[in-house]
């Protein structure tokens, strides 16, 4: 899962970089991947290729293990547990004229557990966003209700295929965090300014560990079979958010090597409450992360989806769209998406602090897997 999650750090970095421009950031690169790896099922070898070599997996096979590790493990059905929910599908929506492989459509509906819908986008575009919209709506417990806008008519009309994915994920704090103790403080912004949000505190042992220019947090949540963290990387500096996104993203492995294993005491802990939405156009990244194949309106080399090899010859993704939402507050988090360092040696006098009242990157992961479910970055709790 390592090299994985370093797809996923490029990813978010690139995201931050590009499309976050300055704002909160959530995003699921697990939805990301998925997609990915089912249209590389459906592609020709130069695609597929591509596809694979961005996702730095060796093989289809490879590919294939990763996917079956993260499905079954990660996405499970969990346990009848009321307080930890995670669900995900996938949907495809086909342009009605081309009939679908038998073999991908297998593929869809039992390794991806996907929905496949042959839709006319030129005719009924309205419909077909409709559609989408509710199945998202659906899929993300009345989270996101819509990921097409009713204004993109012309963009749909001009479709062929859509790729759409939803991943919810409810978890309940293994240790909550009392409310009578929630205060507003000052939230230090990037810009030198701050602000007032209201910062949840615990006067428990926390999993801490120090390292050079940085904190890491581990924050559990109540456990299955499964067992779901939230991360938070707090630089030391007010101003540090973007040197730690450098470091993160210039040491593979980074986010599987920094994980607090023991429990310390800490004179102070205070996280801000936070929540928000956050979408993109995934594919616009992907393309200029270098990943273009899919997406060449001459013909993405989808071959293996349809039945009719020249109709086969020019299809391509037209968009992957990309939508993801988190709340976090006492009880734990709520959130849904549509698609080894030097460690200072600590002083013994005082316990640590761990006081996130300036901009942080934070991942919710499953442990066992190492699945990276969301990722993103806080700069303003204040904003929603």
């Amino acid at each position: 899962m390592e090299k994985q999650n370093d797809v996923v750090v490029r990813l978010a970095k690139h995201v931050i970089d590009t499309v976050a421009e300055g704002s909160n950031l959530v995003f699921s690169p697990t939805s990301i991947n998925v997609l990915l790896s089912i249209i590389a099922a459906g592609s020709c070898a130069t695609t597929k290729e591509q596809i694979l070599s961005f996702l730095m997996s060796p093989s289809t096979e490879h590919l294939n293990t990763v996917l079956t590790e993260i499905v079954s493990v990660a996405l499970a059905d969990g346990s009848e547990r009321n307080d930890l929910s995670l669900s995900t599908a996938n949907g495809a929506w086909i342009d009605k004229s081309l009939p679908l492989k038998l073999s991908f459509k297998e593929l869809l509906e039992n390794s991806y557990k996907a929905t496949c819908s042959q839709v006319d986008f030129f005719n009924k575009p309205a419909d077909v966003i409709d559609e989408v919209n509710t199945w998202s709506e659906d899929h993300t417990n009345g989270l996101i209700k819509q990921i097409i806008s009713k204004d993109s008519i012309e963009d749909i009309r001009q479709s062929t295929l859509i790729l759409a994915n939803a991943v919810y994920f409810k978890g309940a704090w293994s240790e909550k965090f009392d409310a009578r103790f929630t205060k507003d403080n000052d939230f230090h912004l990037l810009d030198g300014t701050s602000v007032k949000v209201p910062f949840m505190t615990s006067h428990k042992d926390q999993y801490l560990r120090r390292y050079d220019g940085f904190q890491v947090v581990r924050l559990p949540y109540v456990e299955d079979q499964r067992q779901f963290s939230m991360y938070i990387y707090l630089p030391d500096a007010s101003d540090g958010l973007p040197t730690l996104l450098e470091k993160i993203g210039s040491e593979p492995g980074f986010l599987d090597n920094h994980i607090p294993h023991y429990q310390i005491e800490l004179d102070a802990f205070r996280i801000p409450k936070f929540k928000f939405t956050f979408d993109f156009k995934a594919s616009d990244v992907l393309k200029d992360m270098g990943l273009t194949c899919p997406f060449k309106s001459t013909g993405g080399g989808l071959t293996e989806m349809v039945d009719s090899p020249i109709v086969g010859a020019k299809l391509y993704v037209s968009n992957i769209l990309h939508k993801a939402c988190i709340e976090v507050d006492e009880e734990g988090t709520e959130a849904a998406a549509v698609s080894v360092g030097v460690i200072r040696p600590q002083c013994l006098r005082k316990n640590p602090d761990f006081v996130a009242d300036h901009p942080f990157l934070f991942t919710v992961r499953e442990d066992k897997s190492g699945v990276i479910l969301f990722m993103g970055q806080v700069l303003d709790p204040s904003k929603h």
